[in-house]
């Protein structure tokens, strides 16, 4: 009798792990879906708004930091063992921040782009408020690896402070392809179809969605 109620409580906390395993293994909250993918929404009228309302290669002045692209991530990740996706998930909107506001700062009042990309920031700053209530505040205060502090220390300085050397030039659109090419990487789950996982960090779904985008 000893050895079946044994069994009975075994049996029930491998089911119990099986059950949990989807919700320790998920690296994105399942209340971010929604607010993300409203916000690829936006993202998916980029070309118009950020391409064919501006001069032919119109480009604005950025931090090099906020150049966020895929191939920042492969690296962080080469250069991090380990590196939690928390983190870089809390990377992506510090970034992404900075690169809406200096979209928004360029434009004049009566700009074409301008209700489109103010909207795009209201959804963005909306996914953020669901990203930072959907986990503990404990997260939000651990110390990042040196190497992404470093980042962070550059987004957040004083821009009379930043050195010529770290500023760069791109056109609107090229950060917005960056903002939802990363977005695909670091929130996959939101992005998964049909139930199958694709690798969205990968040079190839890069490549990929450059030319549907491009059509």
């Amino acid at each position: 009798m000893i050895q079946l109620s044994t069994s009975v409580y075994l049996l029930g906390g491998l089911l119990g792990l099986c059950l949990l395993e989807p919700v320790l293994t998920a690296l994105t909250p399942a209340s971010m879906c929604t607010p993300l993918k409203t916000l690829n929404d936006s993202l998916s009228h980029r070309r118009r708004y950020m391409k064919h309302n501006f001069p032919i290669n119109y480009s604005i002045r950025v931090h090099q930091k906020e150049i966020f692209k895929l191939s920042n991530i492969r690296r962080m990740k080469l250069q991090v063992e380990g590196l939690d996706e928390l983190v870089l998930q809390r990377l992506w909107f510090q970034v992404n921040q900075g690169v809406l506001k200096k979209i928004i700062r360029m434009m004049a009042e009566r700009h074409p782009s301008r209700p489109y990309t103010a909207e795009l920031e209201r959804r963005f700053r909306d996914a953020e408020g669901v990203f930072v209530e959907s986990h503990p505040t404990e997260v939000f205060q651990k110390e990042l690896p040196e190497t992404i502090q470093d980042i962070w220390d550059c987004l957040t300085e004083e821009p009379e402070r930043v050195p010529e050397t770290s500023w760069k030039f791109a056109t609107p659109k090229s950060l917005l392809d960056n903002f939802c090419q990363t977005m695909y990487c670091l929130f996959s789950d939101c992005f998964a179809s049909g139930g199958t996982q694709q690798d969205y960090c990968g040079v190839f779904h890069r490549k990929k969605g450059r030319k549907k985008d491009e059509s």
